[in-house]
């Protein structure tokens, strides 16, 4: 008879991860990206390119061209071009397109996860298992309605609208551009993308399987650069609409560029979001979506969950556990397929994480961080947590776009939803509760474009997004992302 092994287990001692880093040996990327347009890489008139940093090393990735006004000119020129012929195809010939272009992203998926994690910093599992099915998921999605827009708007008489210009942000590079150019192409529309100057990796990457695709020339043209070459697409004559992610501030300089114009506009900007915990919510699994709703993406989220208000009754053990579950959060490279909290975008961003931090301990607010260190290169910012916040603090207020929670409590219903709508923003806000009756009251009373029920950061491409007040305007997703790129006889 063959003696049992008896193992012993130490429960106080600290589990570590044996690093499991993805392979970057298939990645092919270039020293020099050129401009995209007309369907081949062109070098920028103005002979300028800017650096593209690994926010994890510091090291830079690539040189990236910065567009300058005789680009710009040309790109555009390069879509009116394209679009006199793709408007004139059939939905059913776009949708083949579309579609195609959504079966090399996923036979890519790899190549994109890793670029994603590279450039940008964020968690290759996000990367790998949100981010780039999803992007690809819009493509399909939007394929499937390029042959039925009369369906969607019945006795409306949809055509397209011309050249887009479009601007996308850092913070999920492929899936913004996935966002906005699958609908524009389905309406049948021609683009002129300009990727955040921070992460334009994926959407160069993206440009060479357009080509792939045999997408015709000039239907989708890249160029890259910093805030000016966005203006310069804002403001040119030739663009019949503006579609903007990115901050309230911009999206503001951008409404009054257009205003007195015929160009269309689709603003997706800040947000604040409350994630309201009630006393008689299942607090496992609330805690779990406290930490994904700020947590997720280095908290690089405009809809993120940066705002959270607990019931005083069940303060304490929301508390406790949701400290507890701070601490098993791993920080650190993003290619290891163990880490939950990747890299800082850039040392800019940073900086402006730091500075809120300093803010709301200077305003009296109780700091809360997991112990441990974080790597010495790169950009790093522990989860954070901050209690005893008032409604006037920065903190509780201002939009940090990090990994920074500012924590209240309440008592009844009707205080919490005045605290929740007191903000300038109404992107999104999250609720948690067993009864159904109470979630069906709160969502009718906030001020939020999209509110999650017992979940967050939940996507869809059948599925609209978007805000009110200082978030924006217009919708992304479902068939309502389809109608702002659309103009009805």
């Amino acid at each position: 008879m063959t003696k049992k092994k008896e193992i012993a287990i130490d429960l106080n001692s600290t589990w570590e991860f044996a690093p499991a880093p993805e392979s970057t040996a298939h990645i092919k990327l270039k020293k020099k990206y050129d401009l995209f347009i007309n369907g081949k890489f062109v070098k920028p008139k103005s002979g300028k390119y800017f650096k593209t940093i690994n926010p994890t090393t510091e090291e830079t990735l690539a040189e990236v061209a910065e567009a300058g006004q005789e680009d710009v000119d040309l790109a555009v020129k390069s879509a009116r071009t394209a679009y006199k012929e793709w408007s004139k195809l059939t939905g059913k010939e776009r949708g083949k397109y579309i579609f195609r272009i959504a079966r090399l992203m996923q036979e890519r998926a790899r190549e994109f996860a890793v670029i994603e994690a590279l450039d940008g910093g964020k968690p290759i599992r996000e990367a790998r298992d949100i981010d780039v099915p999803l992007a690809a998921a819009h493509f399909f999605y939007y394929a499937g309605w390029a042959d039925k827009l009369e369906y969607a708007f019945p006795n409306r008489k949809p055509k397209s609208l011309g050249v887009v210009a479009q601007i996308t942000p850092w913070k999920f590079p492929m899936l913004m551009v996935a966002w906005k150019i699958a609908p524009a192409l389905a309406a049948g529309n021609t683009v002129v993308l300009k990727p955040a100057e921070t992460t334009s990796l994926t959407a160069l990457k993206l440009a060479e399987l357009f080509k792939d695709a045999g997408l015709p020339d000039g239907v989708v043209n890249i160029v890259t650069g910093y805030g000016k070459t966005g203006a310069m697409m804002v403001e040119h004559p030739d663009i019949n609409k503006v579609a903007f992610t990115g901050s309230t501030g911009v999206g503001k300089i951008i409404m009054k560029a257009i205003a007195g114009t015929s160009k269309k506009s689709t603003m997706e900007l800040g947000g604040k979001a409350a994630n309201i915990i009630f006393e008689d919510a299942p607090i496992d699994q609330a805690v779990e979506g406290i930490i994904n709703g700020i947590f997720f993406n280095q908290g690089h989220v405009c809809c993120a969950g940066s705002r959270l208000f607990i019931q005083e009754s069940v303060y304490d053990l929301v508390m406790r556990k949701l400290k507890d579950r701070m601490e098993n959060l791993v920080v650190g490279d993003p290619l290891d397929k163990n880490t939950d909290v990747g890299a800082i975008n850039s040392k800019k961003q940073l900086d402006v994480i730091d500075n809120y931090i300093k803010s709301g301990i200077a305003e009296g607010c109780e700091i809360y961080q997991p112990e441990g260190s974080l790597p010495k290169k790169g950009y790093w910012c522990k989860p954070t947590l901050f209690t005893n916040v008032a409604q006037s603090n920065k903190i509780a207020s201002e939009e940090i776009f990090g990994p920074v929670l500012a924590i209240q409590t309440f008592r009844t219903v009707a205080e919490v939803i005045a605290k929740a709508n007191n903000t300038p923003y109404g992107l999104s806000a999250g609720i948690w509760s067993d009864k159904g009756s109470k979630v069906f009251n709160m969502t009718s009373k906030m001020r939020a474009g999209v509110v999650w029920a017992n979940t967050y950061n939940k996507f869809d491409p059948t599925s609209p997004f978007g805000g009110y007040k200082e978030s924006g305007h217009g919708r992304e997703g479902g068939v309502q992302g389809l109608e702002p790129y659309l103009k009805f006889e």
